[in-house]
């Protein structure tokens, strides 16, 4: 299986997108270790460029939703976590207890906030929403100032 990526400016830094001929499978930051070294840089893949359009019609504020074909690669348990982050709604914010409860294991916040730190599609799957109990911004792959900045944009375009 081949796998494709290129870069895109945005108002949160470099981003880099990767696909497969039929699905996205990851955006990472551009200080994050390269999701496989031996990913082919390309311009002209039609999956990367609607991803770049769709991200940056997000960062405009025209874009709620995203429609991408998904293939984000992880366990049972985080494919269970990242389809429930799918289901917060635009603007709003999670504790990893609500996220929890939403897989049906109230018990799993810790479980819940590793499965979410593992998240290739950021931004898409949008992990960004999910804060601390105490209302204060936990981690997140690309910095706390990301993290604001991306629930600041919601919060403005709502």
């Amino acid at each position: 299986m081949c796998i494709y990526f290129h870069t895109m400016d945005s108002p949160i830094g470099c981003l880099i997108l990767y696909a497969t001929d039929h699905a996205l499978t990851a955006i990472l930051y551009e200080h994050q270790r390269p999701l496989i070294e031996t990913a082919t840089h390309t311009r002209q893949h039609p999956l990367l460029t609607e991803c770049e359009q769709q991200l940056q019609q997000y960062f405009t504020g025209i874009r709620q939703q995203f429609d991408l074909p998904l293939a984000p690669q992880g366990t049972d348990f985080q494919q269970r976590v990242w389809q429930a982050l799918q289901t917060i709604p635009y603007g709003a914010h999670w504790s990893y207890q609500q996220l929890a409860m939403t897989i049906g294991n109230p018990k799993a916040c810790q479980a819940v906030g590793m499965a979410n730190s593992k998240n290739p599609l950021s931004i898409i799957i949008p992990c960004h929403r999910v804060i601390g109990k105490n209302g204060k911004l936990t981690g997140y792959a690309g910095g706390l100032d990301k993290k604001q900045t991306l629930l600041e944009l919601e919060k403005n375009n709502v």
